[in-house]
């Protein structure tokens, strides 16, 4: 199957490997984005009814305007389809659910609270884990504290070159898990912001995944790579439920392979995603690397004028962090992905 083949990141990161581990049952994600085709081949019977927090739609997040929200969600819990489930597009967790959330009108998204009520309401949902592959003003700050106050992960891109010079906000708030972009070759992407807050960094290059209407797209940048890792940590969380959402994020960071200078860097940050280590790895074992989870920082100023450049504070990663929810907010129009 060509679309198969074109997912180089399916090999890259091992996934018949990983699926044999864990595929993110009991898992939900929730994509806040441009809305999910729940009719997609490859997605059929993981979209949940969601909502929208923009008009124009049929009010539960199905339906989606330009693609990339359902492509999101098959980078997260894609199972493909035909014998064995062998064709079409595989995501990393693919008996996650996804809760999708529409926050993109096709011609931007929702200002104003838009993005603090789409929160808000998927953590109010039951969703297990926040991706966030856009810039936002500090309204969001209070939503994304209380996200991850109340045992969320929140997984956000650091942002793409040239249009971004410095991790912007959410990627560089207080316990947010900020993830870069990588090539075929394993290498750090141009297109990825280096920086202080990076955390993580995974497959952005070139990415193959689902699209609206049933079809399937190709983007790079750091988005594809935020809902891998999103992916990745419902994954980790399933095969090992008794952790908490601070230690899954801590076990990901720790099993990651280190990559540029040695320890953590800013363009690395603790390493590449290794997702069947991080599954095979039981948490806190000595296999385990014994990196510590990354210093306070900044990593440039703050001008709410310009979104594409906001940074914030960073914190150790996953230090707020206590529970259990990943929220994948991917929005259209302002992303850090401009193709992706």
């Amino acid at each position: 199957d060509k679309i198969r083949n074109d997912q180089w990141q399916v090999s890259f990161l091992e996934l018949a490997k990983a699926h044999q581990l864990s595929q993110g049952e009991g898992i939900t994600v929730a994509v806040v984005d441009s809305g999910i085709d729940p009719d997609h081949p490859d997605l059929t019977g993981n979209v949940l009814k969601g909502f929208d927090v923009v008009t124009g739609g049929s009010g539960d997040g199905w339906g989606d305007v330009d693609g990339h929200g359902t492509g999101m969600a098959g980078l997260v819990a894609a199972h493909g389809h035909g014998a064995g489930n062998g064709d079409g597009a595989l995501g990393l967790a693919p008996k996650a659910k996804i809760l999708p959330v529409r926050i993109d009108t096709g011609s931007g998204i929702g200002q104003g609270d838009a993005m603090a009520i789409a929160i808000d309401e998927a953590v109010k949902r039951g969703a297990k884990i926040i991706s966030i592959s856009i810039t936002t003003d500090n309204r969001a700050y209070d939503p994304i504290q209380r996200a991850i106050k109340a045992g969320v992960i929140v997984v956000s891109s650091v942002g793409n070159r040239p249009k971004d010079h410095f991790i912007g906000d959410p990627g560089a708030y207080p316990g947010v898990l900020a993830v870069g972009a990588t090539g075929k070759d394993g290498n750090i992407a141009n297109e990825s912001v280096r920086g202080k807050a990076v955390a993580l960094v995974a497959p952005g290059v070139d990415i193959v995944s689902s699209s609206k209407d049933g079809k399937y797209r190709i983007g790079t940048g750091t988005s594809p790579s935020t809902a891998i890792v999103a992916g990745a940590a419902a994954s980790v969380w399933s095969k090992y439920p008794q952790l908490t959402s601070t230690q899954v994020i801590d076990h990901l960071t720790k099993t990651a392979v280190d990559k540029g200078t040695p320890g953590r860097d800013d363009e690395y940050g603790f390493g590449a995603l290794d997702l069947v280590k991080a599954l095979n790895t039981a948490p806190g074992s000595a296999n385990a690397s014994t990196t510590p989870t990354g210093p306070a920082a900044t990593d440039g100023p703050s001008t709410p004028e310009d979104k594409s450049s906001n940074t914030g504070l960073y914190v150790g990663i996953g230090a707020a962090v206590l529970v259990a929810i990943i929220v994948i907010v991917m929005v259209s129009r302002r992303r850090r992905s401009p193709s992706a």
